[in-house]
């Protein structure tokens, strides 16, 4: 059987409110934003509004991905000073 794909953000992982889109959903903008630039055909104003639209993207995405960093450090930290389970007594069952 084929597993689902989990969309969720990090927060949504933890159990916490959304903040925003996803980083999918994000890259998946920006590269709507650069497609659009490349283009070529937007007039001036327009290629401006839409380059400041990319820079918030960018901005957002790589907070998105320092907080998901900080998780898998903090992850990793817990899981170095956690008890093994021998040894609080527990069975292995």
């Amino acid at each position: 059987m084929a597993r689902a794909t989990d969309k969720r953000t990090p927060s949504d992982a933890a159990g916490e409110p959304a903040a925003g889109p996803g980083i999918d959903a994000i890259l998946e903008q920006l590269e709507q934003v650069v497609g659009d630039l490349e283009g070529g055909t937007l007039p001036l104003e327009r290629a401006l509004e839409r380059f400041e639209q990319g820079v918030a993207l960018a901005r957002r995405g790589n907070a998105l991905l320092e907080r998901v960093e900080q998780r898998v450090e903090t992850l990793l930290a817990d899981r170095d000073q956690a008890v093994p389970l021998a040894e609080r007594g527990e069975d292995e069952d």
